[in-house]
């Protein structure tokens, strides 16, 4: 029998991501690299880890190997437990048939028996593509000083952009008096972050109710939310740090645009609250006296002969002479060869653009999806030019 824990975490990390376009299309969303060294899902893993949460279970899906590959035994994160740590959950077979989570609701639904060997008072629910840093334990506080049955994150959009979220009204003790999901007309600026906390009695009988209701669509905002808001304490958590759904391609190339022109507000660096990744050991880096590096992330491995300005390069990354790298993210092992130029532009693992090749628009609108993308492993040969979107 496993150690009673006061709360569990639940990471919900099987979603396909479609928005990410070819950078999904062989692996789940969450081990979309990031920032040079990091994978979406180092993100919610160390806010587990630094808010002393050792017991997370991680719910897997789609292209799954890859991640699960990558988070291993919860190492790097310290969640290599006897008792708890990190536990990867793929959908399993129940009789005679397995069955793919059908929601977000449904995959907590179909790991009641995980979360109840810990007997815990409180789970905590997560997203798997979040790129943040928060500290739980002053969530959990919130909850328990208000005698919540749910606490939701919230973070205050701006109105244009509300309507993508589920939206929280409340009232002046911050208790959720309605909850609308993704409203065509919002009324309020307060949006759910995804990250929840429930008393764990409530939802497990919660879980239960929704998963015999045939009308259901299994999803925590569309139905869970909506169930307890008749009947139970639910409140608004609020959080005033940096926070991106990195959900999208623009989304996913301005988080990491952040990295560089936002240090201030978020700061990848800052020792008081690591973001702890798995890295094979360090790797020596050359960047030539040719060369021009200005506002740049660099990882190790990378040989760096031509022009890097506002960019974020993996290790292996190889940058030719007279080549030029601007607003871009280049991901590991990926080569820019001689004189190429590379503008706006996210390219994947392994892909080569060739000597003279120009890729990508060096006027963008927000909001216009003008980021280029090249997948995986692919080949941009000579006299080609890839323009924006």
């Amino acid at each position: 029998m496993a150690r009673k824990k006061e709360i569990v975490a639940m990471l919900l990390a099987g979603g396909q991501g479609t928005r990410l376009q070819v950078l999904t299309k062989d692996m789940a969303k969450p081990a979309v690299p990031f920032g040079g060294k990091y994978r979406i899902i180092d993100f919610p893993l160390s806010n587990c880890s630094n808010s002393g949460i050792s017991t997370v279970g991680v719910l897997t899906q789609f292209m799954p190997l890859e991640l699960n590959s990558y988070m291993g035994n919860g190492n790097p994160w310290d969640l290599d437990r006897v008792d708890g740590g990190l536990t990867i959950l793929p959908p399993y077979t129940a009789g005679k048939t397995g069955e793919w989570y059908k929601g977000t609701a449904n995959a907590i639904y179909q790991n009641i028996k995980y979360i109840d060997q810990y007997d815990p008072e409180y789970v905590l629910i997560l997203s798997g593509d979040h790129i943040y840093k928060m500290n739980y334990n002053k969530m959990l506080e919130f909850h328990k000083e208000k005698k919540a049955d749910l606490t939701v994150a919230h973070i205050n959009v701006p109105l244009e952009e509300a309507s993508r979220f589920g939206i929280l009204n409340t009232d002046d003790d911050l208790r959720i008096v309605e909850f609308l999901e993704k409203p065509e007309h919002p009324v309020s600026t307060k949006a759910s972050m995804g990250i929840y906390i429930f008393n764990w009695k409530v939802l497990r009988e919660c879980l239960i109710r929704d998963e015999e209701n045939p009308e259901s669509e299994k999803d925590f905002g569309k139905n869970i939310i909506p169930m307890l808001l008749e009947e139970h304490r639910i409140y608004a958590f609020p959080f005033e740090g940096y926070w991106k759904d990195v959900g999208t391609i623009e989304s996913l190339w301005e988080a990491n645009m952040d990295l560089i022109k936002r240090k201030e507000e978020f700061n990848i660096s800052d020792k008081s609250w690591k973001i702890y990744y798995r890295h094979e050991g360090r790797l020596p880096q050359f960047i030539a006296e040719s060369a021009e590096v200005t506002d740049s992330m660099i990882s190790d491995g990378t040989i760096v002969l031509g022009k890097v300005h506002e960019s974020i390069l993996s290790s292996g990354v190889s940058i030719g002479k007279n080549a030029k790298v601007l607003g871009s993210i280049i991901m590991q092992n990926a080569v820019i060869e001689e004189g190429a130029t590379v503008v706006n532009s996210i390219i994947a693992e392994g892909t080569v653009v060739k000597s003279g090749v120009t890729v990508g628009h060096e006027e963008i609108e927000p909001g216009k999806d003008m980021i280029t993308v090249i997948g995986n492993f692919e080949v941009v040969e000579e006299d080609t030019k890839v323009g924006g979107n």
